[in-house]
């Protein structure tokens, strides 16, 4: 909420809430033309899960998010172990290739072609490519601002995307389990990380997928899962650091073999509604609605911030075309009062 006190000069906003609500303190400059509204109270937007899944997304850049590069010729056994902008993980200490078919580590991931024969052709791979992990533990691939990929020693910083305060990210990935004779509960893991001082990757929010007949009734045809990051606030550690992505066998030794097919990474970031920027006009107080350009709100009222969201009073609707939109109460000389938008279906 907002909350105006007096003798002060300056105006601050904070953000906010895991559950959407964006804390918001600010202090407004004295003066007898600011009396009336040093006692109103503002609350900011509460959105549902529901909803604010409807809000505008825009898609960030993910270097070869559909494993295009390099290609893989389309000839025996078209795959290979090449991937481009992605990092393997390194090869543990338990690993040793003389018993696992003289099979280099580098080769339990790679990529490889979507070959248009009855029975293996999966029909809705984006492009012509794909990739696959081996379900293996500590077989990984992931990608972030300082990861290094094939013969490369030096990062090319081409993921540089950030988390960033008041925004909501949503990773999807296409899946595809059963290959290779894969047994039932077999895990595989998605995450978005960021990395500490150290270098070492904090997992911020990460969903697991467990393997199933059910859940993949057929080899030809991927299936979306997603990693939802709800609002990155200003005290998260995670604020201002780089995304990092990463695809992950969670197996263990007793269930492993088989692999996983992946495909088409999205990586999207949504901004969250804010209220802010109070004033006084006329003696009517207001404030500026900040969100995705387009999107429509209802804005809600009340002197009690307990009362159930039915017992709140409607002031109207709002459209915000631009990404700011001003709003004006109608009422004038308030003692306090809060006010929600909620976003309209």
């Amino acid at each position: 909420m907002i909350l105006f006190q007096p003798n002060r000069r300056e105006v601050t906003c904070s953000a906010s809430s895991p559950d959407h609500a964006n804390l918001l303190q600010a202090n407004l400059s004295a003066g007898k033309a600011a009396l009336h509204l040093f006692k109103v109270l503002m609350a900011v937007v509460v959105l549902s899960a529901p909803v604010t899944a409807l809000l505008h997304a825009a898609t960030l850049p993910l270097p070869n998010a559909s494993y295009e590069s390099p290609l893989v010729p389309p000839v025996q056994p078209y795959a290979g172990p090449d991937m481009d902008f992605w990092q393997k993980s390194p090869q543990p200490g338990w690993y040793e290739p003389t018993n696992n078919f003289d099979t280099p580590w580098e080769d339990l991931m790679g990529t490889f072609y979507n070959v248009p024969f009855p029975g293996s052709f999966i029909d809705n791979c984006d492009g012509t490519q794909a990739a696959f992990l081996f379900a293996s533990s500590d077989v990984a691939i992931f990608q972030d601002y300082d990861s290094i990929y094939g013969t490369n020693t030096t990062p090319s910083h081409a993921f540089n995307a950030k988390f960033n305060v008041n925004r909501a990210y949503n990773l999807t990935v296409g899946v595809i389990g059963t290959g290779g004779g894969m047994k039932d509960g077999v895990p595989l893991q998605l995450s978005l990380y960021y990395r500490d001082s150290s270098s070492n990757m904090v997992t911020v929010a990460a969903t697991t997928i467990t393997n199933s007949a059910q859940l993949f009734p057929t080899n030809t045809h991927f299936v979306d899962f997603s990693v939802y990051v709800p609002g990155v606030r200003a005290a998260d550690p995670w604020a201002g650091q780089n995304i990092g992505v990463q695809i992950a066998s969670a197996v263990g030794f007793d269930l492993a073999g088989g692999y996983w097919d992946v495909d088409n990474v999205r990586l999207t970031e949504t901004l969250l509604p804010v209220l802010g920027e109070l004033r006084l006009t006329n003696s009517q107080s207001g404030f500026t609605l900040q969100s995705q350009p387009g999107l429509t709100f209802e804005i809600l009222a009340a002197t009690n911030l307990s009362l159930p969201i039915s017992n709140w009073t409607s002031l109207g609707n709002l459209t915000n075309l631009t990404g700011v939109a001003p709003f004006l109460d109608p009422a004038t000389n308030l003692g306090h009062r809060f006010y929600r938008a909620r976003q309209l279906q």
